[in-house]
Parts: C-alpha cells; sequence; structure tokens
C-alpha cells in the first residue's frame, strides 16, 4: 500500500487532469459536525421523552467516556483532525503546483492564525482578563494541527511524514511512560476532598512540594500530560488544573492529523480504482482499531490525553465511516440523502462560531420554549432540540445556496 500512496506523494502536475471535489469528504466533515452543534442534543432529549433500553444505549454513547474508554461522541473530534489531514492533500497540492510552495506556506500560516484567534474567541478571548484566557482549546488544536502537518507536508516525502508520525505516537508512549512525575492527583474533585482549589497557590505548593516521584501513570490528574499543563500552561483550563487540549497532547493529535493525510493519497490517487480505495479504507480501518485497543492494553485509550492508542483506534473508526459514505457517494452515486451534511460540511468553520457566537438554542427558546415547551410535558425538550437543529440547517442551507463559503 505504501507504493499506492507513494504515488500521490508529491503535487500532481500540470498535465494531469484537475481532481475533483469528494462530496463524501464534505458529507463526512458534515456529519461529523453536525452532532456537535444540535444532533447529540436530538439523542438526550429523544431518550428523556422515551427511556427504552435501546436508546439508553445510544443516549450513553452521547457523552464522553469519563475516563479511559472511547465512545461515539469521543470520536466526533478526532474525526474533524483526520478530515483536516485528508483534505490538506487536495487544497495543498493543488496549491504547490499553481503557485508554489511559497505561496503555500503563507496561505497555511494565514489560515492556523486566524483559525486559533476564532479560538480564542469562542472562549471569551479577554473579555475576563488575560489570566482567565483559555489558550488551548478546541480550535486552537485545529489550528495547531494543521500548521504542523501542513509543514511536514510540504518539506517531507511521504516515507519521511510516515516516520514522523510513527515516532510522534512511539516518543508521546515513552515520554509519559518513562518520565517520572510528583506522586500529588491534580483531579477536581481530588483536590475538593483536600480543601483545595485546581489553581490556587496553595495547590501549587504543595504540588511542587512533593517529594516522592512515580512513573508510567495514566489517572486523571496524575499523568505527565496534565502535570505538564498545570505547571506550564497560562491562563483558564478547561478541567480547572489542566485541559484536555492541552500541551503535550497536541503531539499525537499531529500523528491523527498525518494518518488523514495518508488518507487523502490514497483518495487522490486516481491509479487506484474506486472500489480498491473502499477496501483499503476498510483494512486500515480494522487494523487501527484492533492494534489501538491490543496498545490500549498497556497504554489506556483515553480521549482526554489524546493518548497514542487512542489515536489508533479513532483513525480505524475514521477510516470505517469514511469507506461507508465513499461507497454510497462516490461509488454508489447515493447523494440526496447527504445534502445537509454537505451543507455543513462546506462550512465547517461558520458553523461553529455560528453555534457559539449566534445561541441557536437561545433563539429556539424564544420560538418553541416557555408554554410551548410546557404544554409538549416530556416531548418539550425534543421540540427545543428539533427546533435548533432545523435552525442551524436552514443557516447554512442559505449559505451553501448563496455560495457563501469562509475561506481562511
Amino acid at each position: 500500500m505504501s507504493e499506492t500512496l507513494a504515488a500521490t506523494a508529491q503535487p500532481s502536475t500540470s498535465t494531469q487532469a484537475p481532481v475533483r471535489r469528494l462530496l463524501s469528504l464534505d458529507a463526512l466533515r458534515g456529519f461529523d459536525m453536525f452532532w456537535i452543534v444540535g444532533g447529540e442534543e436530538l439523542i438526550h432529549a429523544l431518550y428523556r421523552a422515551w427511556p427504552l433500553a435501546p436508546l439508553r444505549v445510544l443516549n450513553n454513547q452521547m457523552d464522553h467516556s469519563a475516563w479511559a474508554g472511547v465512545t461515539c461522541y469521543d470520536l466526533i473530534f478526532p474525526l474533524f483532525v483526520f478530515i483536516v489531514g485528508a483534505s490538506l492533500v487536495f487544497s495543498l497540492s493543488r496549491l504547490i503546483e499553481q503557485h508554489g510552495r511559497a505561496a503555500a506556506l503563507k496561505r497555511v500560516f494565514f489560515r492556523s492564525v486566524v483559525l486559533y484567534l476564532f479560538g480564542l474567541l469562542v472562549y471569551g478571548g479577554i473579555s475576563k482578563g488575560f489570566d482567565q484566557v483559555r489558550w488551548m482549546g478546541v480550535l486552537q488544536r485545529i489550528a495547531l494541527c494543521y500548521l504542523f502537518t501542513s509543514l511536514i507536508f510540504c518539506f517531507f516525502r511521504l516515507r519521511g511524514m510516515i516516520m514522523i508520525c510513527i515516532s510522534l505516537l512511539l516518543g508521546y508512549w515513552a515520554l509519559t511512560s518513562l518520565i517520572p512525575i510528583r506522586e500529588f492527583n491534580l483531579q477536581t474533585d481530588h483536590l475538593k476532598a483536600m480543601n483545595l482549589q485546581p489553581t490556587s497557590p496553595e495547590t501549587r505548593a504543595l504540588f511542587l512540594a512533593a517529594t516522592n516521584r512515580v512513573r508510567g501513570r495514566f489517572d486523571d490528574g496524575l499523568n505527565l500530560t496534565q502535570h505538564i499543563d498545570f505547571q506550564y500552561l497560562p491562563g483558564s483550563k478547561w478541567d480547572g488544573a489542566y485541559d484536555p487540549e492541552g500541551i503535550l497532547s497536541t503531539l499525537p493529535a499531529i500523528g491523527t492529523c498525518l494518518l488523514g493525510v495518508f488518507v487523502g493519497f490514497l483518495l487522490k490517487n486516481p491509479k487506484v480504482p474506486h472500489q480498491k480505495k473502499v477496501l483499503y479504507l476498510l483494512a486500515a480501518g480494522v487494523t487501527g482499531v484492533a492494534l489501538g485497543f491490543l496498545w490500549g492494553l498497556e497504554f489506556p485509550v483515553i480521549k482526554k490525553i489524546w493518548t497514542s492508542s487512542y489515536v489508533l483506534v479513532a483513525a480505524g473508526y475514521a477510516c470505517l465511516i469514511l469507506a461507508g459514505f465513499y461507497q454510497m457517494i462516490e461509488i454508489w452515486g447515493w447523494r440526496k440523502w447527504c445534502l445537509p451534511f454537505v451543507w455543513i460540511g462546506m462550512n465547517p468553520i461558520t458553523i461553529y462560531l455560528a453555534f457559539h457566537l449566534l445561541k441557536f438554542s437561545d433563539l429556539a427558546e424564544r420560538v418553541v420554549g416557555g408554554p410551548v415547551q410546557q404544554a409538549l410535558g416530556v416531548w418539550g425538550d425534543m421540540a427545543m432540540a428539533i427546533a435548533v437543529v432545523g435552525m442551524t440547517l436552514l443557516f447554512v442551507r442559505l449559505l451553501y445556496h448563496r455560495k457563501i463559503f469562509l475561506r481562511l
């Protein structure tokens, strides 16, 4: 398969036919975003109104794992990062071919900076003071993954990219397993039991005073990744003393993006028949999931610190889902069903910003809240969720048909 990927590892020449946009990739991106901007709450509301056993299973899958393990909701973020990697193969290859590497690098730096600033804006910017800025968040991580993966793409051939990806995953495992840390648990509930606050000077003093050292620990609050955030990450942190999008865990997240790049090479390769691409994706998916859970026996599958085993599991499931989308949309030509996802997928950053800044839930409250919601009884929450999703789809459909796309 490396030969298959190698054929597309370098930008295509001007004598090749232009690569058409993959609708399946746009649809998958939109499908992924759908669960963030309302789909998750649809499931929760349905279960609250109709608490059947099968729906309980689905409802539980719409929440993050408390710590180790993986649910469907844990796959949403890495799937998006994976798609970023697959997509940049098409966009940067075309840009390098038409305008050269310097122009591509200029675009990469611009997009990364703007996306990072958008991330700061989503979490309140400097409204609460510089000491409360969330420097590492969802959009910030996407910006960093896009930046470093794009730089790797621009300066390395396929073999080098593979070696970098392997080094990131193995290196992260080695760092978290072998470097000794203070035996001091920073998990919020643990600190509360000691009458401590995550950001208090007393907590920092006790942490620095801890003399006992341990290694190879992957407990919540007691691992190298979160301890580095506590010591070196300034500003506001999502989980009190540390952040799930923190400093060290960005390294394996770049690995997730690189795995998407490898799939992008496959999808872009005109020499591989469509049906073979699906078979390669299925094989890669099964292999990734199996290897990830096998590695997880020693290096647990944990989303909150983005362990290397989690990278493999998430990328494996991403390949399996993409195989299904590619089969239905690109090979069988079933396209009408995915149009709402395409509307979202063509404007993912726009809808993410709109969902957080425009507050569709507040607008829905004005339409179906209050007496309407009360009159519907147990189905009131479902009506609210449907209204939010409906407004979201109307918004992205309007943007799509007016050809308004946020291109950073």
